[in-house]
């Protein structure tokens, strides 16, 4: 097949292309950086993306704009017809019609829009990034004290989510499928407590209540996906990988 995937040069998209490319699929990579393999083009503005789909079978969409996610759907759903209306694979998040945070918002107005856009799609959801939550607790695992809120998180690693894709692009579109979460449930407590023995940063760690709809909505576990523990890397696994590079 051949197979373009946007934002390929990204930690989720670059793993997808790997990926694909291992097994012997054609891959195309969209991309506003240049690069090997790369066609340059703009989501938002719409340079180069008809260029892109030109041809292909199948489109795996991983790039993402906080402020502009909707948009970059629409240029490249546009596109997608003009070229005749390849498989369009979209990778969300768990809970965005559960949880009312901007960016979630904006994840399933796309994913409505997908839907309604007459092309052949695939919704793919997934919990969130080991790196994400790594990120997010990082900085505060430097204070004397680490704040926590008293919410869990499902991390999962983006070659899971990778895995996952590659095989859902082959596939033919089944609208939203299941969804996909890593292999284990902890609270942010416990997260911090891993984050900080990998670094050397063993610190006192004070969960909290934090006020708020958003929050309210994770400590419900609107976020998370219990039922789909797909994943197989573990958030300790991943960290001890990374503390040897």
């Amino acid at each position: 097949m051949r197979i373009l995937v946007t934002g390929g040069t990204g930690q989720l998209g670059s793993a997808v292309v790997a990926r694909l490319r291992a097994a012997g699929e054609e891959v195309r990579v969209l991309s506003r950086r240049a690069g090997p393999d790369v066609v340059r083009g703009d989501l938002r503005t719409g340079r180069g993306v008809d260029s892109a789909v030109a041809g292909v079978d199948a489109i795996v969409h991983c790039a993402t704009d906080f402020r502009h996610e909707t948009t970059l759907a629409r240029t490249l759903a546009e596109a997608a017809r003009w070229a005749g209306g390849p498989h369009l694979v979209y990778v969300s998040i768990v809970g965005v019609d559960r949880v009312p945070l901007g960016y979630y918002r904006a994840k399933h107005e796309t994913e409505q829009f997908i839907a309604s856009s007459g092309l052949p799609y695939t919704i793919q959801r997934a919990t969130q990034f080991h790196g994400l939550v790594r990120t997010l607790l990082a900085g505060a695992s430097r204070l004397p004290v680490v704040p926590v809120p008293r919410i869990s998180f499902q991390p999962v690693d983006v070659r899971d989510v990778a895995r996952r894709l590659a095989s859902v692009v082959l596939d033919d579109p089944a609208g939203r499928v299941a969804d996909f979460g890593g292999p284990e449930i902890l609270t942010a407590a416990e997260l911090a407590a891993a984050v900080g023995e990998v670094s050397g940063r063993v610190r006192r760690i004070v969960p909290l209540k934090v006020p708020g709809e958003t929050f309210r909505a994770y400590a419900d576990g609107g976020h998370l996906a219990p039922e789909h523990r797909d994943g197989e890397i573990t958030f300790r696994e991943y960290l001890a990988e990374h503390a040897r590079m």
